[in-house]
């Protein structure tokens, strides 16, 4: 026990060391997390090498040897999953002190969490495979997980088709991410190999699996650049004076917070006995920010045109009321 406790303690010591050496790598102080597991696999080796306890209590066969193995391979699992955890987060670090873009790392950082769940997977099913090659009457199952189809097999015998597909499925989409499903806008708050839980705007959750992705399109409106294009559509009066709206546009833009500076403009797009269809558009950094600002632009060239051209707003002509 005081063995096991002095190498935990010095390498956490060395690892800690080392992180403030190389503070550019983050690897190393994450590695301090594997203390414990690290502890637990020293320990273990010490008591199936010197077998202090068989020889404290006078113990014969192989129970107790057994049971250490066991514990042995458990925690050596354990640590391998906490390493892989450790050096995909340290990538993760490394890659977004670099980045700046902030849809591209949440995207980075969907990828690596579903790639830990499954290679941490991955070591559980190699684990539970070798102690189970531990027992007799186990070993043939314990051979044929291993041996008879590899780890390939393991993967898909397990995981099966449905959820490899959900994995890769999965890579397609990001935390945060704002999408449209069967007509609902949301943003994805949650990933998981069978399912995704998607907010909508008015905070429902909307539960999808995640095989949707692959069999059927979806909208996704912040995949490589969240900014969006907004449109307002107005019918106004063949009489609108086109060129002193797109003014006052302008004019309106220019001191929006919302707007960020990269497109907007006016035009006819569209025309009919008794209107014109006039389409604005603007740009915004979010899709939140898009939708408000629609709001904000309707409203203030209605109140425009309302103070200062009423007459360019549609009214019903003699004759048309029927």
């Amino acid at each position: 026990m005081l063995a096991t406790l002095a190498v935990g303690w010095v390498a956490d010591q060395v690892l800690q060391r080392v992180a403030v050496r190389h503070p550019e790598a983050p690897v190393w102080a994450l590695l301090r997390r594997c203390r414990v597991p690290l502890q637990l696999v020293v320990c273990t080796c010490l008591l199936i090498g010197i077998r202090p306890i068989e020889r404290l209590f006078e113990l014969e066969g192989d129970d107790a040897h057994r049971v250490f193995l066991l514990a042995l391979l458990a925690s050596s699992g354990w640590l391998a999953i906490r390493i892989v955890a450790a050096l995909l987060e340290a990538f993760f670090a490394r890659y977004e002190a670099a980045s700046g873009d902030p849809s591209r790392m949440q995207r980075v950082r969907t990828q690596l969490g579903l790639t830990r769940r499954v290679v941490s997977a991955l070591i559980a099913v190699v684990t539970i495979a070798v102690m189970l090659l531990t027992f007799q009457a186990m070993r043939s199952l314990g051979a044929s997980l291993l041996a008879s189809a590899g780890i390939i097999g393991i993967v898909a015998g397990i995981a099966a088709q449905s959820a490899l597909g959900n994995f890769f499925a999965g890579l397609q989409i990001a935390f945060g991410d704002t999408v449209i499903v069967e007509g609902h806008q949301g943003t994805v708050e949650e990933i998981t190999l069978p399912y995704l839980v998607i907010r909508l705007w008015d905070y429902r959750r909307l539960i999808v699996p995640t095989s949707y992705f692959v069999s059927k399109p979806f909208e996704n409106w912040t995949r490589t650049d969240p900014g969006l294009l907004g449109v307002v559509l107005l019918h106004l009066d063949h009489t609108t004076q086109v060129g002193q709206l797109r003014t006052a546009l302008g004019d309106f833009l220019t001191n929006a917070s919302l707007w960020d500076g990269l497109e907007w403009s006016l035009q006819v797009t569209d025309t009919a006995p008794s209107t014109i269809v006039v389409r604005a558009t603007m740009t915004a950094r979010t899709p939140d920010d898009v939708a408000a600002l629609r709001f904000e632009v309707r409203e203030h060239l209605l109140a425009y045109l309302r103070d200062e051209h009423p007459t360019a707003l549609p009214r019903l002509r003699p004759g048309e009321a029927h």
